[in-house]
């Protein structure tokens, strides 16, 4: 029999031991009783401790006063603190409980406005995200109809940032509202058109980067001037140059180089037409529609303005520059032309690794993707951007532009596609309800951004920054609102 804690003693008879006596029986069940009795003792002993212990504790126990203890952490209660349920809408709650606002961007880079969703500023700076491994690519789209404010918002981001040291090329401006503004921060407006006087030499040597050794940039030099001419014809043809048209091109710009040391446009089309050294005529033959293209160029109905020494200096060291185009709007092959001419231009001052940062503005994007080799350009531009240090920036109306660039499944159509995809800060402004699925899609919306795109009002647009997404009002100066203006002249009366 044991007698530990907690254990009962069962006592029945199974088996009689023979010959047992009464007396026998009688002092088994009274040393069960005595066992039984000990066991119901100690219980109820060690209960009375346990009651005594917890009354001794109790009475030791010191409780704060019911005013909280005084000090600095006075009026803390010496119980539970209980708060009673409260509900409230979420435009209430945001002020009472700021922390469980988006955080934003921080605070380093360039004032944009106020965030819709947090009502806090707003800033952005690409430079400034990359290096903190916010976005992995420089790049920004900006989309939005006629009137919703994307131009004063993209002229806003590049001229707040220019106190910060970057630098504004704008490649092609068909409207010419980024003239006032280049001017207005001191930089230059290249305005080119017909009946002017400005003259562009596409085989000017441009700016020569620090670094390079004579050798070096003669090489260069020699590779871009082939390069253009055959950019622009391109251009003019409509579609690639083939092999022999090459090798014409190349002849001809190794002779006119041998004999002026900067040429000019129609030097090299005169040696495309009539090559100095061509026994068997094949040469003049092979070249012959490339060289009435280029014609074009110097003494056709593109004639003007590549047909001789440049009048204007292109300086990378200016805060912006801007090339104008509004005078020659309704020739599309001529923009194009002065276009390919000025990226060339760009790409020299890019090489420089003392060129800083700069903001690459496509306005009106929708025209220069038309053409193949414009589209090709942009494309290195953006996939090299942070080797460059550059910022490229795309603006047109609606996503659906890129449908209308080449055909479904075309490269151009990918070379397209893949501006968007390599551009992971886009700008969506107000859209029209039949451009909501596609933008959607496109974009990996939500049903509510869907929803809220077209009741946007001017200035507010929705940010998409890689996986985060911000609404924001856009806010300008007074100053600003009267360089960037774009409608006076449709508001103004008669």
């Amino acid at each position: 029999m044991n007698s530990g804690d907690g254990e009962k003693l069962h006592a029945s008879v199974l088996v009689a031991p023979a010959r047992e006596r009464r007396r026998y029986r009688k002092q088994r069940r009274e040393a069960a009783a005595r066992l039984h009795r000990e066991q119901q003792q100690r219980k109820m002993a060690e209960a009375k401790a346990r009651a005594e212990a917890e009354k001794a504790e109790q009475r030791a126990r010191q409780y704060l006063p019911a005013a909280g203890e005084p000090g600095p952490a006075m009026l803390r209660t010496p119980g539970r603190f209980h708060l009673p349920r409260h509900q409230d809408t979420s435009a209430t709650l945001a002020g009472g409980y700021p922390f469980v606002a988006e955080g934003g961007l921080g605070s380093s880079g360039v004032f944009v406005g106020q965030d819709l969703y947090s009502g806090g500023s707003f800033v952005y700076d690409p430079w400034v995200l990359y290096a903190n491994g916010i976005i992995t690519a420089p790049n920004l789209v900006l989309a939005g109809i006629v009137g919703s404010g994307k131009s004063s918002l993209m002229k806003s981001l590049y001229t707040r940032s220019l106190p910060f040291g970057r630098r504004v090329y704008v490649p092609g401006d068909p409207k010419g509202e980024h003239t006032p503004i280049a001017e207005a921060v001191g930089g230059r407006a290249i305005a080119l058109g017909h009946g002017m006087a400005t003259r562009l030499n596409p085989l000017d040597e441009g700016y020569r980067p620090t670094g390079f050794t004579d050798a070096e940039w003669q090489s260069t030099v020699a590779a871009r001037r082939r390069d253009l001419i055959g950019a622009l014809a391109e251009v003019v043809l409509a579609r690639p140059l083939t092999p022999l048209e090459h090798t014409s091109i190349d002849v001809a710009l190794t002779a006119t180089v041998r004999e002026h040391p900067v040429p000019i446009l129609p030097m090299v089309v005169e040696r495309i037409l009539a090559p100095a050294e061509d026994v068997d005529g094949r040469l003049a033959e092979d070249g012959r529609i490339v060289g009435h293209a280029l014609r074009r160029l110097v003494a056709g109905d593109l004639a003007g303005l590549f047909d001789g020494p440049s009048t204007v200096r292109f300086d990378p060291t200016l805060p912006m520059i801007s090339l104008d185009l509004s005078r020659v709007t309704e020739n599309s092959t001529l923009i194009s032309a002065l276009m390919t001419c000025c990226s060339a231009w760009m790409e020299s001052a890019l090489l420089d690794p003392s060129g800083g940062q700069r903001w690459v503005i496509y306005d009106e994007a929708w025209r220069l993707m038309s053409q193949p080799s414009l589209l090709r350009r942009m494309d290195a531009h953006w996939r090299l951007a942070r080797h460059y240090g550059i910022a490229n920036a795309l603006i047109f109306h609606k996503l659906t532009d890129l449908e209308n660039v080449g055909d479904a499944g075309s490269a151009m159509r990918s070379l397209a596609n893949s501006l968007l995809a390599n551009a992971e800060t886009r700008v969506i402004y107000r859209q029209e309800s039949d451009q909501l699925g596609v933008t959607a899609k496109t974009l990996g919306l939500t049903t509510t951004e869907r929803k809220l795109l077209p009741s946007l009002g001017v200035g507010q647009g929705l940010w998409k920054i890689k996986e985060r997404s911000f609404v924001v009002q856009a806010q300008l100066h007074p100053d600003e609102l009267d360089l960037f203006d774009t409608s006076s002249r449709a508001a103004a009366r008669t």
